[in-house]
């Protein structure tokens, strides 16, 4: 499983959540406390917002504890909203284009978790994207391809009922296989202006995620594990629902169950 984190607030150097704090999202990426693997070291990824609609995008194929660059653009960067992603990779291999986040246009997406029976249902899965959203697949992955499903299916219009839609996309396709749908998701994702998140799992086990508005005044800090550590000011994310992260207020948009 993927480590990640997040941020929305005053604009910020990456390095005060990526690198800084005693379990950041570096340290996590060697010793992961709340994931089926420890060690998250098949890339990483952050992409951020600055002037531009658009996001910035950095991408490698190193542990995250060993680029250079990443600790240099890190402490340099500032930034209102950025994401960060740590890959342990469960299927597809270990290459740039398999790397999180994924973005298109304003849209920046990360994702955590798995899709059981995926070798069976990527063709038909992928035959269900419109001409111009094939044409961008880069990569051989699941996340990549949901983030893709989710913008055919009217993300930017309607983030709830398109995670709604794809969920069941995914449960209906495995059912006309006959293979297990086995699905593990956590997802984080942003607009430019607002965070957007949802856990759910076929089976129960979601995939870890927290929230703060402590750890950094004046913002909120979604991560997969406390980055200080357990205390009262993280609180999980729920299961089965899409929720909008704002400066102001949080909203559950709606369920996010198949």
């Amino acid at each position: 499983m993927c480590r990640l984190a997040a941020y929305l607030g005053p604009a910020i150097a990456l390095e005060d959540i990526i690198i800084a704090p005693p379990h950041s999202l570096i340290m996590q990426s060697k010793a992961a406390l709340e994931a089926k693997l420890t060690v998250n070291g098949d890339g990483f990824g952050i992409a951020w917002y600055g002037t531009r609609p658009d996001p910035g995008l950095y991408k490698n194929i190193l542990p995250a504890w060993s680029d250079g660059n990443l600790l240099n653009l890190c402490q340099h960067i500032v930034s209102p909203l950025f994401l960060a992603h740590v890959r342990a990779s469960t299927g597809g291999g270990t290459s740039q284009a398999n790397c999180h986040p994924f973005t298109y246009e304003n849209w920046a997406f990360m994702h955590n978790g798995q899709t059981g029976g995926f070798t069976a249902m990527r063709r038909p899965l992928e035959a269900c994207l419109p001409d111009p959203l094939y044409a961008l697949r880069r990569g051989s992955t699941d996340s990549e391809l949901l983030f893709l499903l989710l913008l055919s299916h009217g993300l930017a219009t309607d983030p709830q009922a398109a995670c709604q839609s794809v969920l069941q996309l995914l449960t209906e396709t495995a059912r006309q296989l006959g293979v297990v749908a086995l699905l593990r998701q956590t997802c984080v994702f942003s607009d430019g202006r607002h965070l957007y998140c949802y856990r759910y799992a076929s089976d129960g086990r979601c995939p870890s995620l927290y929230v703060s508005r402590q750890f950094v005044p004046g913002g909120l800090v979604v991560a997969s594990e406390p980055l200080d550590g357990p205390s009262a000011h993280w609180a999980e994310v729920a299961p089965n629902q899409l929720v909008r992260l704002d400066l102001s207020a949080d909203a559950a948009l709606g369920p996010c169950a198949a």
